[in-house]
């Protein structure tokens, strides 16, 4: 018999990736097997967390009144760290240039002579 090399593949990392939804008061995301559904009178199928989310939206309240919702992080600023800085604008340096047909000594001579 001869050996014959067996190629063994690594174990590769493999990720699960699982369908969310986001929550229609909250926007937290909904996994799969929790949260409710509600549909409303014109048709369109919102997804809540949890009752209390269900409950507030009935009630008509803000979410952007609520503190532990991202409506109210997004409108009071809360939670990005990444702030954009202002670009500091170098000062700008002159340059002496030379007119054509004209030296910078003569440039020179004639800035310094008198108004005539």
């Amino acid at each position: 018999l001869i050996p014959v090399p067996v190629l063994v593949a690594e174990p590769q990392s493999i990720t699960m990736v699982v369908k969310t939804l986001v929550c229609a008061f909250s926007e937290l995301r909904v996994y799969p097997g929790h949260g409710k559904q509600f549909v409303r009178r014109d048709g369109q199928a919102l997804v809540f967390l949890n009752s209390k989310c269900l409950s507030l939206y009935k009630q008509k309240k803000k979410p952007g009144q609520l503190t532990w919702t991202q409506a109210w992080r997004r409108l009071n600023k809360k939670g990005k760290t990444i702030t954009v800085t202002r670009r500091r604008n170098r000062k700008t340096t002159k340059f002496v240039r030379a007119v054509t047909g004209a030296t910078k000594a003569e440039i020179d001579a004639r800035r310094r002579a008198p108004p005539s």
